[in-house]
């Protein structure tokens, strides 16, 4: 089993910029591909980037491409998501999710553990 736990989440104005963590426990973090997703109010969950499980390949959504990145650090257990130049749309509350899987899934069904969340608000 392996639990996470997101933070970093908060209020910030258009064009800023947040960095949100996702610590793991249990299992071996090394073993798993992370996700990162959010879910806007009245949307669907929507994937945002994803890193293998050495981090030594990543993949964004086109909507966050060149604004986001995402990286972790297995010593730490820990996943990072950068966001920079924010945009109201970003609105949402973000998860993190884990895999056993060599590559990077996308889809919400194929991530087998979630974190609870982080609310990122983006607003003036």
């Amino acid at each position: 089993q392996v639990q996470l736990v997101e933070s970093g989440g908060g209020l910030v104005q258009p064009g800023g910029s947040l960095r949100l963590s996702c610590a793991a426990s249990g299992g071996t973090f090394g073993n798993y591909a992370m996700g990162w997703f959010r879910q806007a109010p009245g949307k669907e969950r929507e994937f945002v980037a994803g890193v293998t499980r050495t981090g030594g390949r990543t993949y964004s959504a086109d909507s966050v491409k060149g604004r986001f990145t995402i990286s972790r650090d297995n010593a730490k257990k820990t996943v990072y998501l950068q966001m920079n130049s924010l945009k109201p749309e970003d609105t949402a509350v973000y998860y993190c999710a884990a895999d056993f899987s060599a590559y990077i899934p996308t889809g919400i069904y194929e991530y087998d553990y979630w974190g609870q969340g982080t609310q990122v608000t983006v607003s003036s």
